[in-house]
């Protein structure tokens, strides 16, 4: 059967999209379009900031649209007037049926999960947190649901034990990349056979979900087990980062970020959330049934630092809590 014609509109936003699209452009598609997030204000001047997508948009010369509504008429009529035959979406806001019924090859997503287990806006951290041993990747064509769409492709992955949410997002990233570029030329082929994503539900098991992060789903707490808190803590890091309070004889707290850590098995019968350090070498902190050894963190104000950097620079006069 005769190739399709392929004209893309590609729209995504973070660092994650950037390298399928560098993909297809590799792959020599014609991509007549990015559409991105508008800028908005970072850092500590406010100053209006580019997505990563529309940094290596304008690199590449590519025509970048920004809009801040995605039913807005003039908008329509600019990607209409596009005429693109497929439109792609990595890490994007959810589509208006008037767009992603608009492309007569249809509009695919690369989500960062094996669908339809993990759907919705944080795979990739809600599967690290929850210590799955492997997820993967899929590309499918929307639907009016979010994350329910007929599945073209699926590619799985192991995770390691260790691994932080941020190593398996880049990842992911390439290995998105690929299977992104794979789908396309299976449309182009016209030999995309799709799978109804309830085919893959078995009875009697359950759909994870995988919702957006708040800032009270990264607070630690020291009263659940171990492994709880590991891979709550590797789920979150580097972003946004897993974080707690801890008291100070003065009645104070010390806010800390935390990236890396070892569970270490003892026979210690404090407090959830007590504090144990040599002040020198290592930084202990109780679980129910062991304690956390925090290898990276970050002090409010300051920077990221291994712990012994951050033992060397306590001052004297910090006292933490104990049981």
């Amino acid at each position: 059967m005769a190739d399709k014609d392929i004209r893309i509109i590609f729209l995504g936003t973070p660092d994650f999209a950037v390298a399928s699209l560098s993909a297809l452009l590799s792959a020599n598609y014609d991509v007549c379009a990015v559409v991105t997030s508008p800028d908005r204000p970072s850092g500590r001047g406010r100053k209006p900031g580019m997505s990563s997508l529309k940094v290596f948009a304008l690199e590449h010369k590519l025509p970048v649209l920004q809009p801040e509504n995605l039913k807005d008429p003039s908008f329509i009529r600019q990607l209409k007037q596009l005429d693109a035959t497929l439109f792609i979406v990595v890490a994007f806001r959810m589509l208006p049926e008037i767009i992603w019924s608009m492309p007569p090859l249809g509009t695919i997503n690369l989500h960062a999960s094996l669908l339809p287990q993990y759907r919705g806006a944080a795979p990739i951290n809600r599967i690290i947190m929850n210590g799955e041993k492997s997820g993967g990747l899929t590309t499918f064509f929307l639907q009016e649901s979010i994350d329910t769409g007929n599945i073209i492709f699926r590619e799985e992955t192991r995770i390691s034990s260790s691994e932080t949410a941020g190593e398996y997002h880049d990842r992911l990233k390439l290995m998105g990349a690929s299977l992104l570029v794979k789908t396309v030329e299976a449309i182009k082929s016209d030999i995309v056979v799709t799978l109804k994503q309830d085919e893959l539900i078995d009875e009697g098991v359950s759909l994870r979900t995988a919702p957006k992060i708040f800032k009270e789903d990264c607070r630690i707490d020291w009263s659940e087990n171990c492994e709880k808190v590991y891979n709550l803590i590797r789920g979150l890091s580097p972003s946004p980062g897993a974080f707690t309070e801890i008291p100070l004889t003065g009645g104070e707290n010390i806010y800390l970020k935390i990236f890396r850590t070892e569970i270490k098995s003892c026979a210690c019968q404090d407090i959830p959330g007590t504090v144990m350090t040599d002040r020198k070498t290592y930084f202990n902190i109780c679980c129910r049934d062991g304690c956390i050894s925090i290898l990276e963190l970050q002090q409010a104000g300051k920077r990221r630092m291994a712990i012994s950097d951050f033992l060397i620079g306590l001052s004297p006069s910090v006292l933490f809590k104990t049981s």
